[in-house]
């Protein structure tokens, strides 16, 4: 042969691709490739039968390196013709990689397939198996299905074990045929033959999964299952598929997969499963990855089905160990798992003890959330909001707070987005509320919240909620956290400026409560060593060692000049402005001051005139308002009252429900936001609104 090729003058492979290799440039691989390309057409053209599986070798290889080679598709299915093993089993490859079940010329394969599954040699038998679960169309799989299922029967575990194999790519595209092989396949399930027992169990998978009904036929292999199962755990099984001192992990995961689907929903499945799973959870060998595999593996069936309360505190136990390993793969994994698995966990309370089993790992997920990797922070970080009860919140929540700040978390130099932070304070809000320990605690909660999310985009949420919450708290933590926030503001200069939704909640409290704030009767502390300890299970100080600072009474020069301030800063939007405005009018009928009075006047009357359309129209209605009479201007001015829906909300608090807010959000004028190109002009006497995260146009009075 070898003579008969240098008479024809044909490269053999080995050296096209040392002709490949060799290339320096990209174009003269493309060189060399054309030449060799235009050589097999020629030959193709000419029918050189005797080059014709060199040819095929050549063009394979020229198509894995992306190069067009759909010319060989017919010489590869004259291949498949051929008596001949070799050239049968090179054209069959060309085949799989040049056809997909789309081309018409697959049709040409159908009476190849047929003839050699059929065959009395194994190996041609299997070559079309297999070449037919790579390939075969809808129409294919009918044609051909009763083959397969006579060979899924045959006494050869090799060509069993590829039947299944190519069944099931069948059941994929006709469902339909699904019926042929469920007796098959529970007749190759008690076979200790490893290969067709882990592709009988695959191909059953596969049943299950496509349809459902009939999931029950299957349950009466579940003592088979187990009974394989408690083999691979002995020494019932061959070494030969022992890998890393387990044996046969790809058996045993398929097992369990199996289990999982026949156990879910089904007791009497379960109990006969509940020892074998706790006999895999505490024997697998967790020191490498394979055994870790099967670990996952039988966490998640034991999770799946009706598993007793002590077997699955073992795989929550088993989720926790990984928690602890140093691989970030495994730990991912672990989180992932544990927040999928989280509400079954729920059910495993012990008796004497209020935690969960998912509880006893807290300090382990929350150590997570001070990660370097971001994924397994952000797990970390669902996880953790899943924990929160109302006897742990205030431990949990500082922890939250400390992961939004950022300082303690993000020791890769990464940080999160502006949208991420803006995502997070809303969570924490939203399950603060949900798992309150007071009133006072919730407010603190908010506060530190805008002080550390202040200047994320889509911010409005928190601060349109904290102000919903402060409208309904006593006057004396309305007067707290209103001083508070003042002289965070004030004293923290540009690092707080730049907070806008913190500066405007302080812009929004000091028009409300202006009167309260300087009032030298409310307490300096508001409660005295209740907020001191709230303000140290939040993480408070906001950034400020000295605390007393928040307990001084400020002047009405100070508030005005503060507002002022804010006016004329750089970091102000035209809605932080607004709000300010809309405090400044607020405070012209709560502050007595005849100086700071004519300032509060001079300031709205300078805005008069402002380029922005939203400030312009508040600042000549405000205007118009501060000549009117007394008791006219305190009427349209007076304090804005507790919110209806607020008050509702304050029932459902605590709870550990999620508070449902209420559908209807009529439009609020008190807290202003990004205004539109066009805008409505509403009652200055309409009070009787909510405050909610929707934009709005509209001027109005309540700050």
């Amino acid at each position: 042969m070898d003579k008969l090729l240098n008479k024809l003058v044909v490269t053999k492979l080995k050296d096209v691709i040392k002709a490949i290799r060799s290339a320096k440039t990209m174009a003269d691989e493309r060189a060399v490739i054309a030449k060799e390309s235009a050589f097999i057409r020629t030959a193709i053209k000419d029918e050189v039968v005797e080059t014709r599986y060199y040819n095929v070798q050549k063009l394979l290889y020229i198509h894995m390196l992306g190069y067009p080679a759909h010319f060989g598709q017919i010489e590869c299915l004259k291949l498949v013709a051929s008596p001949k093993y070799s050239d049968k089993r090179l054209g069959y490859l060309g085949i799989m990689m040049l056809l997909d079940e789309s081309q018409e010329t697959l049709t040409l394969v159908t009476n190849c397939l047929q003839n050699d599954m059929n065959s009395s040699n194994v190996f041609i038998s299997a070559l079309a198996l297999c070449t037919l679960g790579n390939i075969s169309s809808p129409e294919m799989s009918r044609d051909l299905c009763s083959h397969v299922e006579k060979l899924v029967g045959s006494p050869n575990a090799y060509l069993r074990k590829k039947a299944a194999l190519c069944a099931i790519r069948i059941i994929k595209k006709v469902p339909d045929l699904i019926e042929n092989f469920v007796e098959k396949a529970k007749k190759m399930l008690v076979e200790r033959n490893e290969a067709s027992l882990l592709t009988a169990i695959a191909l059953e998978i596969e049943m299950c999964k496509l349809n459902p009904a009939i999931i029950p036929e299957f349950k009466e292999q579940v003592p088979i299952l187990v009974k394989h199962l408690k083999n691979l755990l002995t020494s019932g099984f061959s070494t030969e598929y022992e890998v890393g001192g387990v044996a046969d992990p790809f058996l045993q995961i398929k097992i369990l997969r199996l289990l999982r689907i026949l156990g879910a929903g089904d007791a009497r499945s379960s109990e006969i499963m509940n020892d074998v799973l706790a006999q895999v959870a505490t024997t697998t060998d967790s020191s490498k990855n394979v055994g870790n595999a099967v670990l996952y593996e039988v966490v998640l069936t034991i999770m799946g089905i009706e598993a007793e309360v002590a077997v699955k505190v073992l795989a929550i136990n088993i989720l926790g160990k990984f928690l602890t390993n140093a691989d970030n793969n495994i730990r991912y994994v672990a989180l992932t798992t544990l927040t999928k698995t989280y509400h079954k966990s729920l059910l495993l309370t012990s008796q004497n003890d209020s935690t969960t089993s998912l509880q006893r790992h807290r300090a382990t997920i929350l150590a997570c959330l001070r990660d370097p990797d971001a994924t397994l922070r952000a797990k970390a970080l669902d996880l953790a909001f899943l924990l929160l009860t109302r006897q742990n919140a205030p431990v949990l929540m500082k922890e939250l707070l400390s992961y939004l700040d950022g300082k303690t978390v993000h020791s890769s130099g990464d940080v999160m987005t502006a949208d991420a932070r803006a995502a997070v304070a809303r969570k924490i809000v939203e399950y603060a509320a949900r798992f309150r320990v007071n009133q006072a605690w919730e407010i603190f909660v908010n506060i530190r919240v805008l002080l550390l999310a202040g200047d994320a985009a889509s911010v409005d949420a928190v601060v349109h909620n904290f102000l919903k919450i402060l409208s309904v708290a006593e006057e004396e933590l309305q007067v707290v956290a209103a001083r508070r926030l003042f002289w965070t503001v004030k004293r923290g200069g540009d690092l707080v400026s730049v907070k806008e939704g913190y500066v405007a909640a302080m812009a929004w409290c000091c028009g409300e409560f202006g009167d309260m704030i300087v009032d030298h009767g409310f307490a300096a502390n508001g409660g005295g060593a209740d907020i001191e300890d709230i303000v140290e299970v939040v993480g408070g100080g906001d950034d400020f060692d000295d605390e007393s600072v928040f307990a001084v009474v400020p002047t009405e020069k100070e508030i005005v000049d503060q507002l002022e301030s804010v006016l004329k800063g750089h970091f102000s939007s035209p809605v932080l402005k607004s709000y300010v405005i809309t405090a400044l009018i607020k405070l012209s009928v709560r502050f007595s001051d005849a100086v700071v009075l004519q300032k509060i006047s001079t300031l709205i009357t300078k805005y008069r005139t402002n380029i922005d359309v939203e400030i312009q129209a508040r600042a000549v209605e405000f205007s118009a308002i501060t000549d009117m009479d007394i008791d006219v201007k305190s009427g349209i001015l007076e304090r804005m009252p507790a919110l209806d829906s607020a008050l509702k909300e304050e029932e459902m608090k605590g709870t550990g429900e999620p508070i449902v807010r209420d559908s209807q959000r009529p439009s609020t004028a008190s807290v202003p936001s990004k205004p539109a190109a066009t805008s409505a002009v509403q009652d200055l006497l309409d009070l009787n609104f909510d405050i909610v995260p929707t934009p709005v146009t509209t001027t109005a009075t309540s700050s």
